[in-house]
């Protein structure tokens, strides 16, 4: 619920100010994004890297790993190279995801698509290099975190990028296009795999970092999964309600992909009420915690609420 000052209640005796949080946190993760990425030999490339980098959007990643990490005891400096490196294959992800053999799409945040700018085969190579530095980021930049804690947080990461993550989902998505007999379930499965994943592990790598205990883990990967879940329902139907100004990428790809999407097998307000549904469950995962949890639970709410 967002109050009349334009804070987001959290509940009936606190309010968060996630407006003012984001854009604290947005500038402090490109800050660091610049500074960790700048352009050397051969220039092609790394221009082209940060062509998309740096192309702007909320930074939602890299703060959900800070928010977790801060949460459970340690600094936004420990976890900030872990961080960036969520936005990094975030953005290898989006990168890829465009290319004229994926979704072939012109627009991402308001620019040209990357391919649209470099070609193709440096479009490819920008996210090939996006993903192995990373980890390179990960295991060189992190500071005062005890090397089994990195160690954990990059394996983890590994597995959600890969075949049992987010390449796991594109595949069966792929897979999928044009099909109509495609279920619920084969859908949940794709975008718990090519969504959530990387979310899940932006909140996970954040709480390994800071030392998370079994119990801790166990409840903000509840947090996470839901919250995955509830960004593509939301993301599916912003592609159906939104225009292309209004999302920053081209509006009704889904549909003329052929693409089966959560409003096609529920229809809109279902699939509100479940996205609905699924931040509850988030936000109540996170029951044990005092307020230093309330940037997780306004980010679990801005979830379903945010207009592109």
């Amino acid at each position: 619920m967002v109050t009349t000052d334009g804070k987001i209640a959290i509940s009936e005796d606190s309010a968060f100010d996630l407006a003012g949080y984001l854009a604290e946190q947005k500038i402090r993760v490109e800050q660091a994004l610049d500074q960790l990425l700048p352009i050397t030999d051969p220039p092609t490339i790394y221009k082209a890297m940060r062509y998309s980098l740096l192309a702007g959007g909320k930074r939602l990643r890299p703060t959900l790993c800070l928010a977790t990490c801060t949460l459970l005891g340690g600094t936004q400096e420990m976890a900030m190279p872990t961080a960036c490196a969520m936005e990094v294959i975030h953005t290898m992800s989006l990168i890829h995801d465009d290319l004229p053999a994926m979704d072939n799409d012109d627009y991402r945040r308001g620019k040209l698509t990357n391919h649209k700018v470099f070609g193709e085969d440096m479009a490819i190579l920008a996210g090939d290099a996006l993903l192995a530095y990373a980890f390179e980021l990960m295991a060189s930049q992190t500071e005062g975190v005890p090397p089994e804690r990195v160690l954990k947080a990059i394996a983890h990461l590994a597995h959600a990028s890969g075949a049992g993550g987010l390449v796991g989902g594109q595949v069966v998505d792929l897979e999928s296009e044009g099909k109509a007999d495609i279920t619920v379930d084969t859908l949940t499965f794709i975008h718990t795999h090519k969504t959530g994943a990387l979310l899940e592990a932006c909140v996970i790598c954040g709480a390994l970092i800071a030392g998370a205990g079994e119990g801790d883990l166990q409840r903000l990967s509840r947090y996470a999964k839901n919250i995955g879940l509830a960004f593509q329902i939301v993301d599916d139907i912003l592609d159906i309600t939104s225009t292309q100004e209004e999302l920053g990428k081209t509006a009704g790809k889904d549909l003329a992909a052929q693409k089966v999407t959560y409003p096609s097998l529920w229809g809109i307000e279902e699939s509100r009420t479940q996205a609905q549904r699924l931040i509850d469950e988030a936000i109540a995962a996170l029951a044990n915690y005092d307020a230093k949890a309330d940037p997780l639970r306004a980010l679990a709410r801005f979830f379903v609420e945010r207009k592109n």
